[in-house]
């Protein structure tokens, strides 16, 4: 990963995060009620009754993708650059062994994983983030992790650079994985 120019790792910024969220709940919005239903059970279920099929969410996923990306193909490249730093970011903070405990995975099937969690939104993120026992044992949406990266890549002819200095692969945020 690479570091800004003058050598300090680029966070994403306030707008960046704001704008990120927001494209995500408004490609779930486009989708109906149902999926909105079906997300807010997920983040207030008790991951210990199973009154709630945890994989009732992944129908929706690509109907839900394809218009995240339309909402995505008139940004600019500093816009998609941004958006991509904070999905990097949202992957990284929850590279972590609490998680991993539920949702299990290898290399990529971890990071699937924490795209997953990211896709369901900002709500069901914070709710995970907070009690791990609320993540999707086998959940996964890999698309998410480098969509708008791909998009970049499509729009500008290549990837994005984030200057952030972290990497959204699994198990490389060392806070995560502490004892």
């Amino acid at each position: 990963m690479s570091i800004s120019a003058d050598g300090v790792a680029e966070l994403p910024s306030v707008e960046d995060e704001a704008r990120f969220w927001s494209l995500v709940e408004t490609a779930w919005e486009r989708l109906g009620p149902g999926p909105a239903a079906l997300r807010r059970a997920l983040r207030e279920r008790d991951p210990a009754a199973g009154d709630v099929d945890p994989d009732s969410v992944a129908e929706w996923f690509a109907p839900f993708l394809d218009n995240l990306r339309a909402l995505g193909a008139d940004l600019s490249s500093e816009e998609l650059t941004g958006l991509d730093r904070v999905v990097e970011r949202k992957l990284h903070e929850i590279d972590r062994a609490d998680i991993h405990a539920v949702t299990d995975g290898s290399d990529d099937g971890f990071l699937y994983a924490r795209g997953h969690i990211v896709a369901l939104g900002r709500e069901y993120y914070e709710a995970v983030r907070a009690n791990p026992a609320l993540a999707v044992p086998d959940g996964s949406c890999e698309s998410i992790c480098y969509l708008f990266a791909h998009l970049h890549d499509k729009l500008f002819g290549d990837w994005p650079r984030t200057g952030s200095g972290i990497s959204r692969e699994s198990f490389s945020n060392p806070e995560g994985w502490r004892g």
